[in-house]
């Protein structure tokens, strides 16, 4: 039986543990060649010395199993080196195929008290680090499409955040690099379409060490898998990065313990026309505060009504 990724090469980046993980596995179970990309920084924060051993361990448990993959353990948010990841997947399986973007790191802190290094570093992970890879990915895929003359293969799945759509107090930074991530992904979907290459996000809900705040309290079961394991999220990146999902692009998609929710784009809620050539104070006084009367500021909601999780 031909798997669904057979003959296809793939990149998976931030993928020595957690969600990177789980895709990796996912990718090379249904057939891929993968790259297993990880700085192998001990802590959540980008701490800690960078270690190859992260990225190693992925690779062979993939090749343990049959399948084949390489490690690469270079900072995804240096540009160079994410150039220098996209060339050893084509230069050591001969093309990519596949890119799934998924290294991000957090330090979180209250808007009025975050340091500008705090901001900096995580929109430097998060935002260009998924920047950077689709770039070179984005180069290599329209060289090969003008060279044949006709469509390649290609796909792209970024990891953005619920954090970007509810809002995330503690996380002004994170928040924004998913909002960031999702302009991103739209942007490359019109723009790589008429190569043949799709794009995507998803919003997965995982127990990771990136998660470990957010989901204190939900405790895993006493028996079965955990809804919130990092398994139930790489179906979905496999899926996506399939055959099966060519007319798939442009797409946010929530995914956690066997739920997928295709998150609609932001429609407009109500309309107001002036009766003059243009606003007066008084006339927007008039219509928009009746209509925010009685209202939460911002409508924001709890993390676990967002999550539609319960505590334990």
């Amino acid at each position: 039986m031909t798997l669904p990724l057979e003959g296809l090469s793939a990149v998976v980046t931030g993928a020595g543990r957690g969600l990177g993980r789980a895709e990796a596995l996912e990718l090379a179970r249904l057939g891929a060649a993968v790259v297993v990309n990880d700085y192998g920084q001990p802590g959540r924060d980008g701490s800690g010395a960078a270690s190859a051993g992260p990225a190693e361990l992925v690779a062979g448990e993939i090749r343990a199993a049959g399948g084949k993959a390489l490690a690469h353990s270079g900072d995804i948010a240096d540009f160079a080196r994410a150039g220098e990841l996209v060339r050893l997947a084509v230069t050591e399986f001969g093309k990519l195929d596949i890119l799934v973007n998924n290294a991000g790191i957090l330090r979180d802190r209250m808007v009025f008290s975050m340091a500008e290094d705090e901001w900096d570093s995580v929109i430097r992970v998060h935002l260009k680090g998924h920047f950077n890879t689709t770039r070179f990915a984005a180069a290599h895929w329209r060289e090969r499409s003008k060279a044949a003359g006709a469509a390649v293969y290609g796909r792209i799945v970024n990891t953005s955040s619920e954090a970007f759509l509810a809002g995330s107090a503690g996380q002004p930074n994170y928040a924004a690099a998913k909002g960031g991530i999702v302009g991103l992904t739209t942007s490359t979907a019109l723009a790589l379409a008429k190569y043949g290459v799709t794009a995507n996000a998803i919003c997965p809900r995982a127990r990771t060490r990136m998660t470990e705040d957010v989901f204190a309290g939900f405790e895993r079961p006493d028996e079965g898998l955990d809804p919130l394991a990092p398994e139930h999220v790489a179906p979905l990146v496999g899926y996506l990065a399939s055959p099966a999902a060519a007319k798939v692009n442009g797409q946010l998609l929530v995914v956690h313990g066997g739920m997928v929710a295709i998150v609609e784009r932001p429609r407009v809620r109500a309309t107001f026309d002036s009766k003059q050539d243009t606003f007066t104070y008084d006339e927007l006084d008039a219509l928009l505060t009746p209509h925010y009367a009685g209202r939460p500021p911002g409508e924001t909601f709890a993390a676990a009504e967002v999550l539609g999780l319960r505590r334990a």
